[in-house]
């Protein structure tokens, strides 16, 4: 009999601990596992030798769906890349040994880009050494969205909410003031422009944030974003903004390398303004009206608080089926989710060979980007709108939400 071990990588999220209920569970109710344990901060507490067992601390019902509410990372996480196996093979030696000594038969990973890297070369390593007996299987994990061969990836659909709600909520705000006002918000999104997109979600109950979206798949025009803030300041007083943080020029330069603040660290380096930060100064130098930037950071990854039921659902089913794949001998591939109708809304669960998707990204379609570079298409609204379906119970105490700790 063998044990079954999980571990998550990269960004915390509100479903990444979703996916870990869904490990643990079928994980616990298969009668050729003994036991079931976690790695604490990813690749590097296998690394380091850091587990423990989660039989006990799991084994409620009620500790699990607590735990399906809790955001963030609750065996906590690293963003750590593993050397090739062909250059150094040092640490999947220490790998190896460890799930030895723990009698390992399966290894779920939970994560990105990165840690399906992990996946990919622990597979690869282990064919070419014949080491048949440890199975590795990735699950999807990122509010980016921007894995390959995955319709989308958990944690994506409650970031898309949260954004959703965000927005409408500063259409609000903004539409209180008489005086013209712009207001330009950044959203996560270096490489791929998806959750920017999820902004326009903002309007589909009728308010009127955000008036813009400039998503970094397109070349970005300062010119053209003036032009464009110029002439709906013209029909309104208040204009909403959202942009990708990693929005680039025709250059192929991030727009925040084109000014830099007169700041500068410790280092003397010299320190760089946001997107939004940097549309703020030229929209207050070129235009001369009330203006503010407002950059969601770290609050769009974790806001368990309004998490999409939908996205939740899915995440426990991935958890579950990679386990389930991975005690039936699979190994080397992800978890993925394929779209079969969006009206309804029908899915279906798969396994894509890892090398298929470590270090590759997906980003917008160039057709679901309306001519103009300034906002999505019904398209986009289309693929998102399923995702986002549902609320949670928020279990509170004392007046704020309550949080599983696994230690």
């Amino acid at each position: 009999m063998k044990n079954l071990l999980v571990a998550q990588s990269g960004g915390p999220s509100a479903a990444i601990n979703a996916t870990l209920c869904g490990v643990i569970e079928k994980g616990l109710a298969n009668q050729n596992i003994d036991k079931v344990y976690g790695a604490r901060n990813g690749i590097i507490g296998l690394l380091s030798d850091r587990m423990i067992e989660l039989n006990a601390l799991v084994s409620d019902p009620q500790a699990l769906q607590l735990l399906c509410q809790t955001p963030s990372s609750a065996l906590g996480s690293c963003r750590m890349k593993l050397s090739h196996w062909k250059e150094s093979a040092f640490e999947y030696e220490k790998i190896i040994s460890v799930f030895r000594k723990y009698n390992i038969g399966y290894f779920i990973y939970i994560g990105g880009n990165d840690s399906m890297d992990t996946v990919h070369k622990l597979a690869e390593y282990c064919r070419f050494k014949k080491i048949n007996d440890i199975c590795i299987v990735g699950a999807p994990k990122t509010i980016d969205n921007d894995l390959v061969e995955t319709d989308h990836c958990p944690g994506f659909g409650s970031a898309a909410k949260y954004i959703a709600t965000t927005f409408s909520e500063i259409a609000c705000d903004c539409n209180v003031y008489a005086l013209p006002a712009v207001t330009i918000v950044e959203v996560m999104g270096r490489d791929a422009g998806w959750l920017t997109a999820a902004s326009a979600l903002g309007r589909i109950n009728g308010d009127a944030a955000p008036d813009f979206i400039y998503l970094c798949e397109r070349p970005f025009s300062v010119e053209d974003f003036l032009r464009d803030v110029r002439k709906k300041l013209a029909e309104k007083h208040a204009v909403v903004v959202a942009v990708s943080e990693g929005i680039q020029n025709e250059a192929g330069e991030y727009i925040t390398e084109c000014m830099q603040m007169k700041g500068e660290d410790a280092f003397g380096h010299k320190i760089l303004a946001g997107a939004a930060r940097y549309l703020e100064e030229v929209i207050r130098e070129e235009i001369g009206c009330k203006v503010r930037s407002v950059e969601l950071n770290l609050m769009q990854r974790c806001a368990s608080h309004v998490a999409s039921a939908a996205d939740i659902y899915e995440a426990r089913l991935l958890g579950m089926a990679a386990a389930e794949y991975a005690v039936a001998g699979g190994s080397g591939k992800m978890a993925a989710i394929k779209r079969a109708s969006t009206t309804p809304y029908r899915f279906a669960l798969d396994f894509v060979d890892i090398e298929k998707i470590a270090n590759k990204v997906k980003t917008v379609p160039d057709d679901w980007i309306n001519e103009e570079g300034n906002d999505v298409t019904p398209e986009m609204l289309d693929y998102l709108l399923p995702l986002i379906q549902g609320e949670l119970p928020c279990t509170y105490q004392n007046g704020v939400p309550v949080h599983f700790k696994l230690f």
